[in-house]
Parts: C-alpha cells; sequence; structure tokens
C-alpha cells in the first residue's frame, strides 16, 4: 500500500462515481473500474440470500462481461481499512500488479493505494 493521493480528473471521476453507488443503493461499498478503452463501470455491494459479492467484484464482473480486456484503475469506497484480498485479486486478475487500486472513506478521502 502507497499513501500518495495523487489523482488525475479520471481517478477523481471514478471516486466520485463509486460513492455515488454506495450512497444512491444505501450499500455497505461502492466501487468503480475504468477499462482499457476508458470505459467505467460501477457497482455496488450485492446482498441477496443466494448472492453475496462485494462492490469491486461486482464492478469488475461487469468490465469482463462488457468485453474489457484489461483495467486502468479500481477504486473501492469502504469504512473498512483496507481491501480484502479477494478484490485484490480480481482487480489483479483483469488488471495486473500494475493497476491502481484507491481505496476510498465514504467521504471521497483516499487512504491508500494498493
Amino acid at each position: 500500500m502507497t499513501q500518495s493521493t495523487e489523482l488525475g480528473p479520471e481517478d477523481r471521476k471514478i471516486i466520485t462515481l463509486a460513492r455515488s453507488a454506495r450512497a444512491r443503493n444505501g450499500v455497505a461499498e461502492g466501487a468503480a473500474v475504468r477499462d482499457e478503452t476508458g470505459r467505467t463501470y460501477v457497482a455496488g455491494t450485492v446482498e441477496l440470500p443466494s448472492l453475496k459479492l462485494s462492490a469491486l467484484r461486482t464492478a469488475v464482473a461487469m468490465a469482463v462481461a462488457s468485453g474489457a480486456e484489461s483495467l486502468e484503475a479500481a477504486v473501492v469506497v469502504t469504512g473498512s481499512p483496507q481491501p480484502t484480498e479477494a478484490d485484490v485479486a480480481a482487480v489483479r486478475d483483469l488488471g495486473g500488479p500494475a493497476t491502481p487500486l484507491f481505496l476510498a472513506t465514504p467521504s471521497g478521502e483516499v487512504t491508500g493505494t494498493f
């Protein structure tokens, strides 16, 4: 994890989208990913009796289902102090080790980059 919070406009955009998804849906987490073409996929936590997915894994799944071949960036807005191993693995599976994964608070403050 790094503490650098130098964000470009596209990174700030996905943080805003993830915050909006979390607030709009009243869920524990919001997430957004940006693929290699600049398309953005936004999701909230999925909590059904038969299906439970984190917001970030849902956003990655949406990107894959839409034909994304890699990720440029990912963000999860959460109250947790760090992303889960499964969330990090999903981002790495599609984006590789260089893809930044931003962790942000519900207020939008970036607390780390993984």
